[in-house]
């Protein structure tokens, strides 16, 4: 028997008011970065188009120390991913997923660290993080333990942004990237503004505490970025990713350690205590007060600790308290 039709138009509804946020809020924040770039170029029209030529990238990309780097092409669609790997050929793989607007470098402290890694694990941060928790939801029997930092499970994002203004205001630039070329255009102007602004300014930059970013730090990361097509790649991520949310699966049954920085200016701490309820195994929260968004690079000493201890910890879970704040 076919269902009522008022049953059968509540999801078609409920798509509707979906899909009517989504591209009613890119609007929005089309808008207002349209009103930033009016007022940039009425203020310095020629600082705005000003970009530096980056020929060389700095030497802070080549240190050996860092590992090697490799690429690996998909068969199928011609994709060419670049990677770079650390530590001795045979042993157990530790994949670290970056996010936006980062790359590889912003894993350097743990490519030196776990060059001497034990245990298979996955670790991501920010929409890595989401990446990390999406595998381990759909390929459990891939990965020993998951390791997230600043992100929390995608069913506990998708359902607090829609609940939550504050952090929908927080996320507003998963909406300004669903639109063509634009976001990139924004994000190259007066040299890249945007991209240093996210690492060094009070607001949304690495913590007080924390360990800011060199001048090659900071140039590394605007030589990868400023390459052509460089922007594209990692934004298209964004503008798919309302395709597949909501999830039809939630559950993780694999241990699982979630870091968060406490003054993370993206995301609110409260969907990291919430996140417990979709981890139907071990579970560990660690809330570090006065760590950025950006913690794997601000405080990365004791970020390599908690990852250490939990690659060892084996018989003392049923001790520990399952959050902690440092």
């Amino acid at each position: 028997m076919a269902p009522p039709r008022p049953a059968r138009l509540v999801p078609a509804l409920r798509a509707l008011l979906y899909w009517s946020l989504v591209y009613g809020y890119c609007g929005l924040c089309a808008s207002v970065h349209l009103l930033k770039l009016l007022w940039s170029i009425g203020k310095a029209p020629a600082q705005t188009f000003r970009r530096t030529a980056r020929a060389h990238p700095p030497a802070c990309l080549s240190d050996p120390s860092l590992g090697t780097h490799c690429y690996v092409r998909i068969k199928d669609s011609g994709l060419r991913f670049h990677y770079v790997a650390a530590g001795e050929r045979g042993r157990p793989l530790m994949l670290l997923l970056h996010g936006f607007p980062e790359f590889w470098y912003s894993w350097r402290h743990q490519l030196r660290e776990f060059k001497r890694y034990s245990k298979c694990v996955l670790v991501g941060h920010d929409w890595g993080g989401m990446i990390a928790w999406l595998i381990a939801i759909c390929y459990p029997e891939m990965i020993m333990k998951l390791i997230v930092i600043n992100f929390p499970h995608p069913s506990v994002f998708t359902d607090y942004i829609l609940r939550h203004p504050a952090q929908l205001l927080r996320s507003s630039f998963y909406y300004f990237f669903q639109i063509p070329w634009f976001p990139e255009f924004m994000f190259s102007i007066n040299d890249f503004k945007a991209l240093k602004h996210l690492f060094t300014s009070q607001s949304t930059g690495i913590g007080r505490r924390g360990r800011r970013l060199t001048t090659d730090d900071l140039e590394a990361y605007i030589y990868v970025f400023s390459q052509p097509g460089a922007l594209s790649g990692p934004i298209n991520h964004y503008r798919n990713i309302f395709n597949c949310l909501p999830l039809e699966h939630h559950m993780v049954t694999t241990p699982t350690l979630l870091l968060w920085g406490e003054e993370d200016a993206f995301m609110e701490a409260e969907m990291a205590e919430v996140t417990k309820v979709y981890v139907r195994n071990y579970f560990r929260l660690i809330i570090l007060s006065e760590g950025s968004h950006w913690l794997q690079q601000d405080q990365p000493d004791i970020v390599n600790r908690l990852i250490w201890a939990f690659l060892r910890d084996e018989g003392r879970r049923e001790r520990q308290s399952p959050v902690t704040s440092l």
